[in-house]
């Protein structure tokens, strides 16, 4: 999809409008699913003048609204927010698109004399603004197609110990389900010749973020357990309010499939392998909840590798008090 202009959303009525934004660096509030992170961001924009960016891969994606917890309509218009329903389903979104975006945004919202806030929990899309991204190869569409097809035949574990045997160091971060990063580590293989964890070593991160550019405030829980009773709820809720509806309709257009970036966010993989007929809709509940908490995990510990980042709990009943009162001290 070739790069386009960002549009500049009208500002909704909101008393903060006229308060003058505090000085300093962008904020990222980051999290895992179900930490609250939307809802502290919402309560924020009560006395804050702020204007939100998603830092989420999926609220990418016109038309995947419930399965992605997006934020409502009547949310959106009581505060500005920006990098959701930029893209079709059957199109792509990189970090890299990602963090030159947010940059675009973040000059314009400070422009506005407003105080950019960076709200998600898509890790990668964080590193690539804070740190910069390695200079690999674009990706290659036909060599991605026979990617897929090999693993539709085979199935993605076989395709990670295929990884495993030609790039032991990043088969062993990733997942034997991880579709998405092993068809990219097999991919740069293909095109280069070379095991992506080599490039990685080799390479210097490009353009990054000045120091102090950024604060990064870290919602994690203090009890594991508390926060995977929120994701059960939350997917009682999703399905309560016609998930699979949803990806009916998608399904119906008839151009997308089960190996776009789209589709394979969680929940919508598994609804799509159950309206195929692959399991009953009890086991589907099972394996979104068991994906779902595997996120949870995975974005839990991108955020250990982040030691600039300040903690707070995101099960404290004061949370979203305590990162406003970091955000007014640090700004």
């Amino acid at each position: 999809m070739p790069d386009r202009p960002l549009p500049d959303r009208p500002l909704p009525d909101n008393p903060s409008a006229d308060r003058p934004a505090p000085a300093g660096p962008a904020i990222l509030l980051l999290g895992p699913t179900a930490s609250g992170k939307s809802a502290v961001a919402l309560a924020l924009a009560a006395d804050l003048p702020i204007e939100i960016i998603s830092v989420d891969s999926a609220l990418v994606y016109r038309g995947m609204d419930i399965g992605t917890a997006k934020p409502t309509p009547e949310e959106q218009a009581a505060v500005p927010h920006h990098l959701i329903d930029i893209i079709d389903p059957g199109d792509t979104y990189s970090a890299a698109r990602f963090a030159s975006d947010a940059r675009v945004l973040i000059a314009g919202i400070r422009a506005r004399g407003r105080l950019p806030l960076l709200v998600g929990g898509t890790m990668l899309y964080a590193k690539a603004l804070i740190e910069g991204l390695h200079d690999l190869p674009l990706a290659d569409p036909p060599v991605r197609a026979r990617l897929d097809a090999q693993a539709r035949e085979l199935g993605w574990p076989a395709m990670h110990a295929r990884l495993a045997a030609l790039d032991p160091v990043t088969a062993a971060r990733l997942a034997p389900g991880d579709s998405q990063r092993i068809q990219r580590a097999l991919e740069i293989i293909e095109i280069t010749g070379e095991p992506m964890s080599a490039l990685l070593a080799a390479q210097r991160r490009a353009s990054p973020a000045d120091p102090g550019e950024f604060i990064t405030l870290a919602l994690e829980p203090s009890d594991r357990a508390v926060l995977h009773a929120r994701i059960g709820e939350r997917l009682q809720r999703m399905f309560a309010s016609g998930f699979l509806d949803e990806v009916r309709r998608l399904r119906s257009r008839g151009d997308l499939h089960a190996d776009l970036p789209s589709m394979r966010c969680v929940g919508y993989r598994q609804a799509w392998e159950y309206l195929e007929g692959q399991c009953n809709e009890a086991t589907l509940r099972e394996r979104a909840a068991a994906a779902t908490r595997q996120l949870a995990k995975r974005q839990l510990t991108w955020l250990r590798s982040m030691p600039q980042r300040e903690v707070i709990d995101c099960l404290s009943p004061d949370a979203a008090r305590q990162v406003r009162e970091r955000i007014v001290r640090l700004g």
